[in-house]
């Protein structure tokens, strides 16, 4: 199982890099989880996007969906033969009228998945866990069956004791790093510090970095969330348009 990084940041692009985005490939089956602002642009230099199986949103705000309309209008209208005639987009119902725009007709179809069941999705399963964010978001477990390699992507979250039980032993943890170490006041984002302990509690094998703010040092963000994590994780700062084996 590969994971590619289509974007990366929260909130906003920066310097040329989209938010949050990542494109899921297991064999021929293509998944893309998640679909911020430029994830169709970047997705075009990596796979013809008429040949993604599916789409699998964690949550509706704009910094992970910004880019789903442009997507339902190349499948209205590009040229080219679709490996799914009508590209099927998976999110949760507890927003309704979110939920409803995944469907464009003769192009995508909504298709609602219940966070308290596992999904299968070709050759991955899907489990999730509920996140702590101002909307209902929700953080898969990805399983590759063939292999039984997981990948577990926090979405948008703040720090909460669940989490370390819900990401334990995994191959990679995708953790969202909107914050450094000294941050101040609400936040409804994991600092590094805080993905650090939860890479530690977790054990997981590998911790990747992502939802990353716009300013400041990047390496700094890496160095405080991986003295958190202990020296035997592994961890780094995503960089997009790089590919991750699972």
């Amino acid at each position: 199982m590969d994971l590619t990084v289509l974007g990366c940041y929260g909130g906003y692009p920066y310097n040329g890099i989209g938010t949050s985005s990542y494109l899921i490939t297991s064999g021929q089956y293509h998944l893309l989880l998640d679909c911020g602002s430029g994830a169709l642009t970047a997705l075009q230099r990596y796979l013809d996007p008429l040949q993604l199986d599916a789409v699998l949103l964690t949550h509706y705000h704009h910094d992970h969906t910004a880019d789903v309309g442009v997507l339902q209008y190349l499948w209205q209208l590009a040229p080219g033969a679709k490996k799914e005639p009508v590209l099927p987009i998976y999110g949760h119902t507890a927003d309704a009228d979110a939920f409803a725009g995944l469907t464009w007709p003769n192009a995508t179809k909504g298709v609602a998945y219940d966070p308290q069941q596992q999904l299968t999705l070709g050759p991955l399963t899907v489990t999730f866990g509920a996140t702590h964010h101002p909307v209902p978001a929700y953080a898969p477990i990805i399983t590759e069956t063939a292999t039984g390699k997981r990948l577990a992507f926090t979405a948008d979250t703040a720090a909460f004791p669940a989490l370390a039980t819900w990401a334990q032993g995994v191959d990679l943890l995708l953790a969202d790093t909107n914050f450094y170490a000294d941050h101040q006041g609400t936040a409804w984002h994991l600092t590094s510090t805080q993905a650090g302990q939860l890479a530690h509690e977790a054990a997981v094998k590998r911790l990747l970095l992502t939802h990353l703010p716009q300013t400041g040092s990047l390496a700094q963000l890496q160095a405080e969330a991986q003295a958190a994590a202990g020296a035997a994780i592994p961890t780094a700062v995503v960089q997009a348009g790089t590919t991750y084996r699972i």
